[in-house]
């Protein structure tokens, strides 16, 4: 794979810029907003060939003496059950799965801060599991006046009512899963306490996308703008920005939107005007890790391409709206792509219609196809054994171990066997095997079998090797 980015620049710069924020005007503490994912960003690492999809948090491992985290929640993507799209699991548990990761990096959790928060059995449940495992939660409401009358905003019936979240450290990093978690009001409502406290508090916010210092129709931009097309996000010229310094700067609509009302409520709580622009509150060096601008861009028109094809899923599965589509679709047309721009698309209609002809029949075909490292592609298509994705992983792997594509790595028995477990022991209503199940198959493959441990151990080396 070429390689478009720094992730050990991205971390030096990060890291130095963030420490001048915290001592910027003899500061006690610094509220960082933590925008987009704070560990496995696979966007990022996507259309950054290089980015460390956990670098933001191996960036707080190296200020872990500094900060500690409060992780936000908003009350209502517990009760609808929302769900993060890349790994499958729900809002509520991935805030669990964020503690754990945090612990794995030594970092100090502060509590968890359920936001707009509301009377409803599963927010309460989730509360109280929480609290069994001695995670400290609050409750805040939605804020009294807001958006637009600051002076009840900036009070005791505003932010004041919410409960003030004890921290010690000089950093406050407050992330959560998703857009609208309530990041921000928890970051200003901690401001106000503060100050009402007799403490020097600040306010930025770190965010990777869009990156400030391309263009505004960069692809790695607009591969942000396809990513969040369902929130409607629009990428725009930040107008504060070029007014007050005369330089052009990227930034999104709802940044561009809200800046007047956050500007106007940071100057009430804390007497002084330190922001000019939406860009003057981030954090966001990621443009400086750039090492090769042409391969930057080549990721992100795949990535636009692949946020399309996800789309059209999403809206036959009744996920999205239409008009989230025509989005998605609208954004690839601008930077000239089509579906077909895409390596794997061809081979995998064309494993599809091949097997239609070959079986003569007329019911939907599940094919698919993987572009390996050194630009080969390989295909595979659904069987009455296992998915499509499982055939191509198997397929993958015997081309990677130089063995024959007839070869069988696992037994029929094996699988079948597999196959009546799933049945009729652990009751699934679905026989065919997936992927993880196909891999553990292979496992139990290879202490009998020549080819299997061979394959097996290919694909052992080739994950070590790529870390």
């Amino acid at each position: 794979m070429e390689i478009g980015f720094s992730a050990e620049k991205y971390i030096e710069e990060q890291s130095k810029y963030i420490k001048e924020r915290i001592n910027r005007g003899n500061s006690e503490r610094l509220y960082l907003e933590f925008g987009g994912k704070l560990v496995q960003d696979k966007h990022a690492a996507r259309v950054l060939p290089g980015f460390d999809e956990n670098a933001k948090v191996k960036l707080l491992q190296k200020l872990k003496d500094e900060a500690e985290i409060i992780i936000c929640i908003y009350s209502g993507d517990i009760t609808t059950n929302k769900t993060r799209h890349d790994f499958g699991i729900t809002y509520d548990l991935e805030v669990l799965r964020l503690i754990d990761i945090f612990r794995t990096y030594h970092l100090k959790i502060n509590s968890v801060v359920v936001t707009r928060y509301e009377d409803a059995p599963a927010v309460n449940m989730f509360i109280n599991n929480l609290q069994r495992r001695g995670i400290r939660t609050y409750k805040h409401y939605f804020t009294k006046g807001y958006p637009t009358d600051v002076e009840t905003i900036v009070s005791d019936e505003g932010y004041g009512a919410n409960p003030y979240i004890e921290v010690t450290k000089p950093l406050v990093v407050v992330t959560g899963p998703g857009g609208g978690s309530g990041k921000l009001a928890t970051c200003l409502s901690q401001l106000y306490h503060d100050y009402k406290r007799g403490l020097k508090a600040r306010y930025a916010k770190f965010e990777t996308f869009p990156i400030w210092s391309l263009p505004l129709k960069h692809p790695v931009n607009i591969a942000y703008e396809a990513a969040t097309a369902d929130l409607k996000d629009v990428n725009q010229i930040d107008s504060y920005h070029l007014e007050a310094y005369g330089e052009t700067a990227v930034n999104y609509n709802r940044d561009m939107e809200a800046f007047p009302v956050v500007k106007r409520i940071i100057e009430k709580i804390t007497g002084e005007a330190e922001y000019k622009s939406p860009t003057d509150m981030g954090v966001n060096r990621a443009g400086f890790g750039i090492t090769d601008d042409k391969v930057c861009r080549e990721a992100a028109n795949q990535e636009i391409i692949r946020r399309y094809l996800i789309a059209e899923c999403d809206y036959k599965k009744g996920k999205i709206t239409e008009s989230s589509l025509e989005r998605a679709k609208l954004l690839m047309k601008e930077v000239g792509l089509e579906v077909e721009d895409r390596p794997v698309v061809l081979p995998a209609r064309e494993c599809a219609e091949e097997k239609r002809r070959r079986e003569k029949c007329s019911e939907n075909i599940v094919a698919m196809a993987i572009e390996l490292p050194n630009g080969e592609i390989i295909t595979g298509k659904s069987s009455r054994l296992m998915v499509a994705a499982a055939a191509m992983i198997l397929n993958a792997i015997k081309h990677l171990a130089n063995q024959p594509d007839e070869m069988l790595l696992i037994a029929e028995e094996i699988l079948e066997t597999t196959q009546r477990l799933k049945t009729d022991i652990l009751k699934s209503d679905r026989s065919i095997l997936n992927c993880e199940e196909i891999l553990i198959a292979l496992a139990v493959s290879k202490s009998g079998d020549k080819a299997a441990e061979l394959a097996a151990g290919t694909l052992y080396r080739y994950f070590k090797r790529s870390g």
